[in-house]
């Protein structure tokens, strides 16, 4: 007995699976060091559409990585799923850094110049100079502008036009000239908007001329023609984690600014003098880690704030007294908090 095609039911990919496959798809052509980030799909009808977020290592061709991965996710998606891919979107979110291996001697076979070349592509990549600063791309105020000088030429190149063909001048345009031809500089509305207009250019001036991003830190290039920035919060993050480790030290705070790190460590136990010296000690090593163009000054303060229930126990037992007492010695008052900036 032979079942008609629409009583045998039908088969559904979800987009769940999906993404599972394109992930997996993309993880079988990605580099050594490479790993996915993220996915997404959705299912219509018999095509499907898959994104992929990716970690690349660095140094690394970044298009011709993200081709291979684009093919190998849209071809074995459709091929695992029979769902039409039209394409696969690849996103790369970030890069890591591995170190170089160790440089090889040449082989009798090997040419010499190979060696040599990637002994002088090593030290291309360790030191690079410093790269230029990363400008915004001012996407709000470029859209603001252009909007507000398309709007204007529109309204007055229709003006224009339809005067030439013999209409009446637009209102608008009658009641700014009336309104400008009655009015001198000493009005108040006059100065308040040459006022606007003053400010308005000095603002797009600084839009056109300052780089912006101050909330990255230049980075100092690990190649010719490359630039990148390091955001001020990461910074903090690795000088907070370097500092909270040192023994004592029971609260951080950390302010990365561009020229200065300011440090203020809370010190709970211990000599506060010998645990500033290890904060300032791990602080300068972790501050070239960072690989900035300029490394910035350091401020270490420390403030002393004892527990109530003195200092932390030590090793050694309590010497026994030999003589007994009937009289009891009070306990000292707990010291009050002490700052010092260094």
């Amino acid at each position: 007995m032979t079942v008609p095609a629409a009583g045998r039911g039908t088969t559904t990919v979800t987009p769940r699976a999906v993404r599972r496959i394109a992930e997996r798809a993309a993880s079988e052509a990605l580099p050594d060091g490479g790993t996915v980030t993220s996915g997404s799909a959705s299912v219509h009808g018999a095509s499907a559409r898959v994104k992929v977020g990716v970690r690349l290592p660095y140094p690394l061709p970044a298009d011709e990585a993200a081709e291979r991965i684009q093919e190998r996710a849209r071809t074995r998606t459709a091929a695992l799923t029979g769902l039409s891919v039209p394409h696969a979107d690849v996103r790369i979110n970030s890069l890591s850094v591995h170190p170089l291996p160790p440089a090889r001697t040449p082989s009798g076979d090997e040419p010499r110049g190979t060696a040599d070349a990637a002994r002088g592509a090593r030290h291309t990549v360790r030191s690079g100079g410093p790269g230029g600063r990363i400008r915004a791309q001012r996407r709000i105020p470029s859209a603001l502008t252009a909007a507000v000088g398309a709007i204007g030429c529109a309204l007055l190149l229709v003006d224009v036009i339809a005067v030439r063909l013999g209409d009446a001048p637009a209102a608008w345009r009658t009641w700014l000239v009336d309104w400008a031809s009655t009015h001198g500089p000493a009005d108040t509305a006059v100065r308040f908007g040459g006022v606007l207009a003053a400010l308005t250019g000095a603002w797009l001036l600084g839009c056109a001329l300052l780089p912006g991003q101050r909330r990255r830190l230049t980075m100092a290039a690990p190649a010719p023609g490359l630039r990148a920035a390091l955001d001020r919060s990461a910074a903090a993050r690795v000088v907070q984690d370097r500092t909270a480790a040192v023994g004592g030290v029971v609260r951080v705070r950390v302010r990365v600014r561009r020229r200065r790190v300011k440090v203020l460590a809370e010190v709970g136990y211990g000599d506060p003098e010998q645990v500033r010296a290890e904060v300032v000690r791990g602080v300068q090593a972790a501050l070239p880690e960072l690989g900035l163009a300029r490394t910035p000054t350091l401020r270490v303060g420390i403030r002393v704030r004892r527990a109530p229930h003195g200092p932390p126990p030590s090793a050694e037992k309590p010497r026994q007294s030999t003589t007994a007492s009937t009289t009891a010695t009070p306990a000292p008052a707990p010291a009050p908090a002490q700052q010092r900036e260094v």
